[in-house]
């Protein structure tokens, strides 16, 4: 994990033990912790956090003053804006996931999203909060996903930046409604984004380089983008690196392995486990009909 995000370090220098954790560019991180028995003094950081509770939390409790407040529970999240100072003491089991995410990051999503500058982003604090769109993200996204997988980082870019507009719409002083997107991308923009993916299915693509083809924001492309194709962009991007799967077991004597590798999976497991999960089959077992059949 980068060095930059203050409250992992402190994490890490406390009795909680990290359970996961990914740094994903554009000054974006996750980590995901177990702690329990443990006081924590958070001093003020250079970036913001957004919390989770994903299991028990019933016990951990905030200073507000000179009194303590607990209501932690599943799927309550706390937010935490850079410099931000809090004090946590923590009597009971607790599983929470971080993301950390920089101002910076943070305001030119702003821009791109609203097309005009929001000035200082200022996010609201909260604590023991509830908001089911929150919970939603991480739940169906981020706590499903393989960090570390590569095939798996266009769903994840995706997730957080759903979850950042989110935030952005619902937790900070702007005020502003979050834009509709109505029609679909331009054929000619289409055609260059499926073309982008099609010549780079061996790479980790992000959404922000799907949309960079289309010169849009991360969020209007995504919307424009399911509205042209009606998958969302990682849906699209997995069924892409499937099919380019299945015509090199088809056509090639190449190893799993390296066809894991040319369509953009990190081991020929991660290929197995989405080629069983959507095609209902094992690839070796497609490869042995094939040769059977030769």
């Amino acid at each position: 994990m980068h060095p930059q995000y203050q409250v992992f370090n402190s994490l890490n220098d406390h009795n909680a033990t990290l359970r996961g954790a990914a740094a994903l560019g554009n000054g974006t991180g996750l980590a995901r912790w177990y702690n329990e028995q443990d006081y924590i003094d958070l001093d003020r950081a250079e970036h913001h956090t957004l919390s989770l509770y994903v299991a028990d939390g019933y016990e951990c409790y905030h200073k507000q003053g000179a009194q303590w407040r607990n209501g932690g529970a599943p799927n309550r999240f706390c937010l935490m804006p850079a410099a931000h100072e809090s004090t946590w003491d923590v009597r009971g089991p607790l599983e929470f996931v971080h993301l950390y995410f920089t101002d910076a990051h943070l305001s030119t999503l702003a821009e791109q999203t609203w097309e005009r500058k929001p000035g200082k982003v200022m996010l609201d604090e909260r604590t023991f909060a509830d908001d089911p769109q929150i919970t939603a993200l991480y739940r169906e996204f981020l706590l499903q996903l393989n960090w570390t997988e590569t095939s798996d980082r266009l769903a994840l870019s995706s997730a957080i930046t759903l979850l950042l507009v989110h935030v952005l719409a619902q937790h900070t002083h702007v005020d502003w409604r979050l834009p509709t997107p109505k029609g679909g991308l331009a054929a000619h923009k289409l055609r260059r984004v499926t073309e982008y993916i099609q010549a780079n299915l061996d790479q980790p693509l992000l959404l922000k380089d799907l949309a960079a083809q289309a010169n849009l924001s991360e969020y209007h492309f995504a919307r424009m983008f399911k509205q042209s194709q009606g998958l969302a962009p990682h849906q699209y991007v997995l069924l892409a690196r499937l099919r380019e799967a299945e015509r090199l077991l088809h056509t090639t004597q190449l190893p799993l392995i390296d066809i894991a590798l040319a369509c953009g999976f990190s081991s020929s497991s991660h290929l197995a486990h989405r080629f069983r999960q959507v095609k209902g089959v094992r690839p070796s077992a497609l490869r042995s009909v094939v040769s059977s059949r030769k």
